[in-house]
Order: C-alpha cells, then structure tokens, then sequence
C-alpha cells in the first residue's frame, strides 16, 4: 500500500490524455452508428500486435450509452520487458477518455495482461469506473455477468510460469501475423489474421477453448444470471449452454490483436458481435463511386 499514492498519480496522467491532441485526428463522418452498449477487450496497448488502425476506426464510427473495457486494454506484461507506445495508442486511450467526458458511461474490468489496475477497483479515474467485474441489465431484461474470465483460465491458475512462457510465444507469431498484415495491405487485401487461422486448426486449441465455454458459462449459471460477457481467449463467440433446464448464454468480445472484434447491444436489446474488418469492407463497398473527371475543352 506504500507506493499506492505513485501508482495513483501515475494513473491520474493517463486520465490528463484528452487535454492533448491526437496524433490522428478524431473524423467528423456523419452520423455515428449507435448502441445502447459496447464490449472490447484484449487490446493490449503496448505492444506491436495492437490493432490500433482498425481500433481507432471502430471508435471514430461508434458511439454508445455504455462501454465496458473487458480486460487487457494495457499490456503490463510486456511493457515490463520493454516499452513500446506509439502516439497511435495514446490516441485510443484519448478517444476513451473523451467518450465519458461526452456522457458516455465507461466501465473498466482489468484482466491478467492489466492486472495492475485491479488494485483501483471501486475507483473512478478520469470518468472511468475500474470494477472486478459488473453486471450488465440488457433492454429486453436479461442480466449478464461481465468479467476478463483469466478467473477461469487452469492454465493461469495452476502453472502462472506457463502463461507468460506462452505469452512470449504469442507475441512471436503476432511479428509474423504484422507482417502478414502488412503485405496483404500493400497488396491491397483485405485483412486476415494468420495466428486466428492456425488457432481454429490446432484441435489442443479448439478442445481448450470449447472446455474454457463450457466452464465460464456454468460460473454464470451458478450465479443466478441469463449469460456470461468475457474476453481472455481472443476468441469472439456466441453460444448457448443448458444448465438445469435454463438456457446459458455465453459471449465473447473478442480481441483487437487478431480478430478485431467488439461485442454490441442494440436499443431493443438484441446483441451482435461484430468484425470490423468486415464492417469496413462493407461500407466501403456501400460508398458511391467517385464521378469519372471530364476533361477540360483545348
């Protein structure tokens, strides 16, 4: 507790981020697309792996009542190795920090990657809530949990040496998943994450995330609520689980290292998880053609 008054400084200046301008420019687009509530997690700001282009593109076309921050928006593990935070990162963390000077209500739930915020929880720093983990009341009266669900992680649990030796493996492929992306864009492609292919073709994978399910969404049954909000596994989903003879809803948001994903609730209450890359295609594809230029008379 004796070094809590610097930590807490030191958040404080983050919370100072919307008194500086952003090295990209907030667009002024129209008419943003809004939700009653938006989820992102596992951003992991600090790293090369952080999707920040795509980020600050979902967040210039998305306005919302609510935003919940899943956990691992700030990577502490690696900037304990070596620090990386480009002005694109403090872009992302200013958008946020305008959105609930605009009114918007955020809410922070720090994972294991951001585990050294969770000492703040009960705290509100610079219009940002920090819990543990909340409960959200969607429009149409379903009450879901919301947590980073690194609780339920056995890897992270059991073996915590494991999980930052997979972390650095991770990080690894996500080199190789940058400069995929980068020629791909080069080519003019649209963007594809090779680490999320290989992911969905490992059965150990896919085995662990099935289980990882099946665990998060009985915690919530037990609780006594209709569903189940996560992130942790950069794997965005929807399923549904019977427990008892009551319909489990578990969601995950996704991630903006792979993916590039974020969970939505619509006014009615309906929910979507969404894949910006898509979402960009699409509108682009939606865009006018530019009028051919008419050349002047000699």
């Amino acid at each position: 507790m004796n070094d809590l008054p610097t930590d807490f400084d030191a958040v404080h200046k983050v919370a100072s981020f919307p008194s500086i301008k952003p090295s990209v420019p907030e667009r002024t687009i129209g008419k943003r697309r809004e939700f009653r509530t938006i989820w992102i997690s596992d951003v992991h700001l600090g790293t090369r792996g952080c999707n920040h282009e795509l980020l600050i593109d979902f967040l210039d076309h998305t306005d919302s009542e609510t935003m919940y921050l899943v956990g691992d928006i700030i990577d502490g593990w690696r900037l304990k190795k070596k620090v990386y935070w480009p002005p694109e990162h403090n872009d992302i963390v200013w958008r946020i920090l305008k959105r609930a000077k605009r009114g918007t209500r955020i809410v922070y739930i720090p994972g294991n990657h951001d585990e050294m915020v969770r000492p703040f929880s009960g705290m509100n720093l610079g219009g940002v809530e920090i819990m543990r983990a909340a409960f959200h009341d969607t429009a149409d009266g379903r009450r879901l949990m919301v947590l980073h669900g690194d609780e339920f992680d056995t890897i992270m649990l059991a073996h915590r040496w494991l999980a930052f030796v997979g972390d650095a493996l991770y990080h690894v492929m996500m080199k190789l998943n940058n400069w995929v992306a980068g020629a791909r864009k080069r080519l003019g492609l649209p963007y594809w994450s090779i680490s999320k292919a290989a992911k969905h073709k490992v059965k150990n994978a896919v085995e662990f995330i099935s289980k990882y399910e099946e665990v998060v969404a009985r915690a919530a049954a037990e609780r006594g609520v209709d569903g189940v909000v996560c992130g942790h596994i950069h794997t965005a989903e929807f399923r549904t689980f019977d427990h008892d003879g009551k319909q489990i809803e578990y969601w995950n948001d996704g991630d903006w290292v792979e993916g590039c994903n974020a969970l939505v609730e619509h006014f009615d209450g309906t929910m979507e998880i969404l894949h910006w890359p898509d979402e960009i295609a699409r509108r682009e594809a939606e865009q006018p053609a530019a009028a051919p230029s008419v050349p002047e008379a000699a």
